[in-house]
């Protein structure tokens, strides 16, 4: 959390719990916090099972697979083996879903594999696939957790690989509240985990990211912010899906001029015929999160190497300023207890 968090275990503060807007002084965009009690109870939990668990089960987002990782995981289970299992490929570009997998497979005690919830039979091959990471288990019951963000089907997964509908499943982050043991068969125990993000998102990106795919909770976002942030991506990495999807003659050069183009061409018009920027927003990330704009991947391999290269330039920064900062007070501190000694002394 950062220096001025607040407690745990009490409800966000408005402006904090990844709230996505700028700061109203400084026009930058502001560090996201999010982390609401029993997702800390969640964290504890976690802690406390992994020393009985034989291999986990991470579920991510196929369009965000680093952003909708959880870095407090990796964390917390060591070396444990390990299966990112990227959820919702259905809706993810197929050429970059396999660049993932060849990226996490890269790290040893790691296994990648995409599914989507129309294939059931390649979801309930991951438990073949969890097993055989852990041969030492053979012919003994295997434990297994299965974890992942707000939002990514991990529920919808589980109640596959059970064969029977074991959580609830919906459209909204926080659906899962606490932990469930589930035997899933094969010998395989599975704990169920609530969905959870990390207590602080110091890459501000990585926060978008997961807004536009609807892993933060509507009240807490601000669409026209996110929407810019997916306009800007998309020029520059799916620029005929925008032109094509809104029937556009030409490109426009700015995000700003794109959510206008797209917000006259679906009738988000308001007074003097000016673009409501707020309902054109909402269409576009509505549409991206269905598929309408097609099968995408907000971000690579190589964009998050060079965000985590600069985030944590910006950490280590931050924190090189907060001990100058604590330097100086406590040199306040001694120069204050030196005159008020020196005052004694002299009366």
């Amino acid at each position: 959390m950062s220096a001025h968090s607040h407690d745990l275990r009490s409800h966000p503060h408005p402006d904090s719990p990844l709230t996505l807007k700028r700061s109203r002084t400084t026009d930058k965009l502001m560090p996201i916090q999010w982390f609401p009690g029993h997702m800390h109870k969640a964290r504890l939990e976690i802690q406390a099972m992994l020393p009985k668990v034989d291999v986990v089960i991470e579920i991510l987002d196929a369009r965000i697979p680093y952003s909708s990782e959880n870095p407090m995981l990796a964390e917390l289970r060591g070396n444990k083996p390990c299966l990112k299992v990227l959820a919702k490929s259905d809706l993810a570009d197929e050429t970059m879903t396999a660049t993932w997998q060849a990226h996490f497979e890269a790290t040893a005690g790691v296994r990648a594999h995409a599914v989507t919830t129309e294939d059931v039979p390649t979801i309930r091959q991951l438990k073949l696939i969890a097993a055989r990471m852990v041969p030492h288990r053979e012919g003994k019951t295997m434990n297994a957790m299965i974890v992942g963000i707000p939002n990514v089907g991990k529920s919808t997964i589980l109640n596959y690989l059970a064969g029977r509908k074991i959580a609830k499943t919906g459209n909204t982050p926080a659906i899962t509240k606490q932990q469930q043991r589930v035997n899933i068969g094969d010998g395989i125990t599975l704990l169920d985990t609530p969905g959870m993000l990390w207590p602080n998102v110091h890459n501000v990106n990585s926060g978008y990211r997961l807004a536009l795919i609807g892993s933060i909770k509507e009240t807490a976002i601000d669409y026209a912010d996110i929407g810019f942030f997916g306009v800007r991506y998309m020029l520059t990495h799916y620029p005929e899906r925008l032109r094509e999807r809104y029937d556009l003659d030409s490109l426009p050069e700015t995000e700003l001029e794109t959510i206008e183009a797209i917000g006259r061409k679906r009738g988000c018009l308001g007074k003097n015929n000016q673009v409501d920027i707020d309902r054109a927003s909402r269409i576009l990330v509505t549409e991206l999160r269905s598929g309408g704009l097609g099968r995408l991947t907000l971000e690579t391999p190589e964009i998050m190497e060079h965000e985590k290269a600069r985030t944590a330039a910006e950490i280590a920064e931050k924190a090189e300023q907060a001990t100058q900062k604590d330097a100086k007070r406590k040199k306040r501190f001694r120069d204050q207890q030196r005159a008020k000694r020196k005052s004694r002394e002299m009366n």
